[in-house]
């Protein structure tokens, strides 16, 4: 039997008895973070969580020990290559990720790094002075002339797409530039809780998403009720509110007086007779008044439908015969 240094029994069982210990063991990615900012991280967490780093095979071995405690767990294995690390905490996975995703600073583009969006170097002056550096612009592709007594950029200039790798040139203008293209954190690759395995796509989400759906559906469940009348205890107000401006759109269409709609009624035939007045010419003092200040009423509204034809309204007039007009105000007036 092969010896196993005790180092690395040691460090399986201090992962095992971390992996038993908490709610949430996570994977994550530690590629290209420099020693100084793992060291920052790991304070940022100490209050809620444990970061160990150590070689693959032993973060294999120890999620292969506590499987037999913890169902579903041997499932982070998938996500246990390159340089990666395990993190243990007591937060749960979403909120852990927002935290990691937190530390993540900006840092220089190396070369042949693959550009992580569209590499623009906008357009204006830089903080050089006029010297070499300009031909080393324009060497990468940066339009470049001296304007008061500065370098400047003379146009946007794309150097490098999304996903391309970026040139050793470029890699090294970017910096003097102040363009800092990369992030550099620990990427949270999976993560497990309560049985489940959580990927970075179903984490990186908004943190209002899961609010924001729930609201919209609530609302439009709710209107769904109201649309096909189906009684709930969230339904019921609005239904019967819905019921009640329907009847007494019908009572007042129908002229079928109630003490609900009665005043309605009446300033209905006060309208009508005004209307039937005007159209049939006949104007007494009081009329002419009402008519005259019903008019200004109008004319001070503002327009609700600018495109009524006016010839509509001459329709409905020419519509109402002197005899039918004669009728209407006998019958109005007695």
């Amino acid at each position: 039997m092969a010896h196993v240094a005790a180092w690395k029994k040691d460090m399986v069982s201090e992962l095992v008895q971390d992996m038993r210990e908490y709610p949430v063991v996570a994977i994550v990615d530690m590629e290209g973070i420099p020693g100084q900012q793992i060291q920052s991280m790991r304070a940022g967490l100490r209050a809620h969580a444990k970061l160990k780093m150590t070689k693959d095979k032993l973060i294999l071995l120890a999620l292969d020990e506590i499987a037999k405690e913890r169902p579903g767990i041997a499932d982070l294995k998938d996500a246990v290559h390159g340089q990666c690390a395990v993190v243990t905490t007591d937060i749960d996975s979403f909120k852990l990720f927002k935290k990691l995703e937190s530390t993540k600073t900006a840092a220089p583009a190396k070369e042949g790094q693959l550009a992580p969006y569209d590499i623009v170097v906008p357009k204006g002056p830089t903080p050089f002075g006029p010297g070499p550096i300009i031909g080393e612009l324009q060497k990468i592709g940066i339009p470049a002339a001296i304007e008061a007594g500065k370098i400047a950029v003379k146009k946007d200039t794309t150097l490098v797409k999304a996903g391309e790798p970026i040139p050793g040139p470029v890699a090294a203008m970017l910096p003097k530039l102040e363009i800092l293209p990369m992030e550099v954190g620990m990427d949270l690759r999976a993560a497990y809780e309560d049985g489940v395995i959580y990927k970075r796509d179903v984490l990186d989400i908004p943190e209002d998403y899961y609010s924001t759906m729930f609201a919209t559906a609530a609302h439009d469940a709710l209107a769904l009720g109201v649309s096909i009348a189906f009684p709930t205890k969230d339904t019921i107000v609005p239904l019967i509110a819905k019921a009640f401006r329907e009847t007494m759109g019908l009572s007042i269409a129908a002229a079928i007086p109630t003490k609900e709609n009665i005043d309605k009624l009446l300033a209905k035939a006060d309208a009508q007779m005004l209307a039937l007045a005007s159209a049939a010419g006949y104007t007494n003092d009081s009329i002419a008044a009402r008519l005259s200040s019903a008019a200004a009423a109008t004319a001070a509204a503002p327009a609700v439908e600018a495109s009524a034809p006016a010839a509509a309204v001459e329709d409905e007039e020419e519509e109402v015969s002197e005899e039918e007009a004669a009728a209407g105000l006998s019958a109005l007036f007695g």
